[in-house]
């Protein structure tokens, strides 16, 4: 129920409606929008930054006090209070708008770690691929449940729309508000609470991450799998990010096909999440993860040639065959691979680590994805200031090239099967 909460941040927030608003209307640098898309990409690698130091001396603190309900209580709270508050983000107002944004998505990632910390307790190890893929296939259930209703109420994104459509951020958080409650109400913590003194806290959550990286230099599965989380990640949140930015900047999309391509990526992901946590328990989820990162190499591909697969296609077939038909068969692919991909990773770290440190290594987990966000980002921001969108979109067919190298030597513990 937490997947499928906190779906409607993600997609209302930084995917589907105000990362276009806030590139096109908040900044507002037409025609190309190159300072937009740059200051984007730098206030959610400043909250990613934020996470890379929370993460994992939380997690540490989480698994000495057992305490994970009670830091994701204060992650899912900061996140609403401060998505309501875009609402108060007008156009020119960029710097509130930013702020924001670092704020809100901060707790927004970081309890993508808490709530990941929970998945060894929630079955058996034979079991997990399924239960991983179920939470993210109910996450993009939320999420269409909750863009539909806004996409259908606010409007398109515009300037002349802007009265209306500045209420996306309220209609997330109230979303995610409500949507969490049963998680709070039935999530139990594993065994009893461990209080320390607030003012040694700290200093015992450093410890641990230090002796953490010590142990994971003598891990190097779980150091190999770290790194290609690392570079898979950097990847997805490319493309989570800039997808629709992308839509409506380089393919120029109309209204109808920027609402298709939310409905087909959110059906595909679902399906993908569903159908690959299903053979992860049967194939393993390490064939699953590594079949997943060459589907994204190909979407990524496709992405790029759209404009050229249009016009082969064209000739092919004799009849016009746009652009944005073509984007939308990617996105398709691209859907399917969307949550298997990061549900295989999730999987793969429970099943490499002992359940009783679940807390530090998910925290681990939190540093590599938002280490990656931070890289993905800053890294496509840059390079579309150079190269423009169109061709820096390549850099993410390198980053799931390099995760899916970082695969060749790891190996499952015998108990994961």
């Amino acid at each position: 129920m937490f997947d499928f909460a906190n779906q409607a941040y993600t997609l209302l927030i930084i995917t589907v409606i105000f990362g276009d608003l806030f590139t096109r209307v908040i900044v507002g640098d037409a025609p190309d929008y190159r300072l937009g898309n740059l200051l984007w990409s730098v206030a959610l690698a400043l909250s990613y930054l934020m996470v890379l130091v929370a993460a994992p001396v939380a997690g540490s603190i989480m698994d000495a006090t057992r305490s994970r309900k009670r830091f994701l209580l204060a992650s899912w709270l900061l996140t609403v209070v401060t998505t309501a508050a875009l609402y108060l983000v007008e156009p020119g107002l960029i710097v509130l708008g930013m702020v924001l944004i670092v704020i809100s998505n901060f707790g927004y990632a970081i309890g993508e770690s808490f709530i990941a910390s929970f998945l060894p307790d929630l079955g058996p190890p034979e079991r997990l691929g399924w239960i991983s893929g179920l939470g993210w296939a109910l996450g993009y259930v939320g999420g269409l449940v909750a863009t539909a209703f806004a996409l259908a109420l606010l409007g398109d994104v515009s300037a002349d729309n802007f009265e209306r459509i500045r209420w996306v951020g309220p209609l997330a958080a109230a979303f995610f508000l409500l949507a969490a409650i049963p998680t709070f109400v039935f999530l139990r913590e594993r065994g009893p609470r461990r209080p320390v003194k607030r003012h040694l806290q700290l200093s015992m959550g450093f410890r641990r991450v230090g002796r953490s990286l010590l142990t994971l230099r003598d891990r190097p599965g779980l150091r190999d799998l770290f790194l290609s989380v690392f570079f898979t990640m950097a990847g997805i949140y490319i493309v989570i990010s800039f997808t629709f930015i992308y839509g409506s900047q380089i393919i120029r999309w109309d209204e109808s096909t920027r609402v298709a391509m939310f409905i087909v990526t959110q059906v595909t992901a679902a399906i993908g999440a569903l159908g690959f946590g299903w053979l992860q328990d049967h194939l393993g989820p390490m064939r699953i993860f590594r079949f997943t990162l060459v589907c994204w190499a190909l979407a990524v591909l496709g992405l790029f040639l759209t404009p050229w697969l249009s016009e082969q296609l064209t000739g092919l077939l004799n009849r016009p065959v746009e652009p944005q038909q073509v984007f939308l068969v990617v996105g398709a692919m691209a859907g399917l691979c969307l949550g298997s991909a990061q549900s295989a990773g999730r999987v793969l770290v429970a099943l490499m680590v002992p359940g009783s440190e679940a807390g530090r290594w998910f925290g681990f987990w939190g540093l590599a994805t938002k280490g990656a966000a931070i890289f993905g980002l800053m890294g496509i921001g840059l390079l579309q200031l150079w190269l423009g969108l169109a061709n820096a979109i390549l850099f993410c067919l390198l980053l799931f090239l390099a995760a899916l190298l970082a695969t060749l030597r790891m190996r499952l513990p015998d108990r994961a099967g």
